[in-house]
């Protein structure tokens, strides 16, 4: 976990980490890999097969249903339609959002719309899913319930989690917490994940 108050670059350096913004200085490794050295082409196909992204406002497309918004990244990377929808409907059945494939994200509670996010960000198997704020604009029970299915998502696929929180309840959840304070790291610890 990433942890820190409004303003000392924990979103800055998650859209960095994530690719969607370049460093002013430094170099960021993913996979060993050096990303200053990757064309803008290899940026997108390393981000969409590799990454997932969830957001504090979770980004879902308003006029798609909850299946369509999680099967939309594997069809960017230009995954066939049909094998995505089975591989979609499983995840919603494993983040307990199946029943609602076939709605519309407007019509969701925040804490299913999260749920839709993860699923979303799981759908093209990636190694990293990068979460700002993950827990944000959710009450307390549905944040728990939200860290505890990405605890989950960690520990049954092995998907590497990196999350970004004010909020030292849910940083917790880390087994690594970083502090940042005006842009710079303060505090390094390992914990339990609990």
């Amino acid at each position: 976990s990433i942890v820190g108050p409004s303003g000392c670059g924990k979103t800055t350096l998650l859209h960095c980490m994530g690719l969607l913004d370049r460093p002013t200085s430094g170099k960021i490794y993913i996979e060993k890999k050096d990303t200053s050295q990757l064309s803008g082409k290899e940026v997108a196909l390393f981000r969409g097969r590799r990454l997932g992204f969830v957001f504090q406002n979770y980004n879902l497309i308003p006029r798609l249903t909850v299946l369509e918004n999680v099967i939309l990244p594997g069809l960017i990377a230009g995954k066939r339609q049909d094998e995505l929808e089975k591989k979609a409907l499983k995840l919603l059945e494993e983040v307990d959002i199946k029943h609602r494939s076939y709605h519309r994200g407007v019509h969701l509670s925040g804490g299913e719309q999260q749920r839709v996010a993860i699923a979303r960000a799981l759908i093209n198997d990636p190694a990293i899913i990068l979460a700002d704020e993950p827990t944000g604009a959710l009450d307390s029970d549905s944040s728990k319930e939200i860290m505890d299915l990405l605890r989950e998502t960690n520990k049954s696929k092995g998907v590497a989690i990196i999350f970004v929180s004010h909020d030292p309840s849910i940083a917790r959840y880390g087994r690594r917490k970083i502090i940042l304070k005006d842009g710079t790291i303060a505090a390094d610890t390992h914990t339990d994940g609990g």
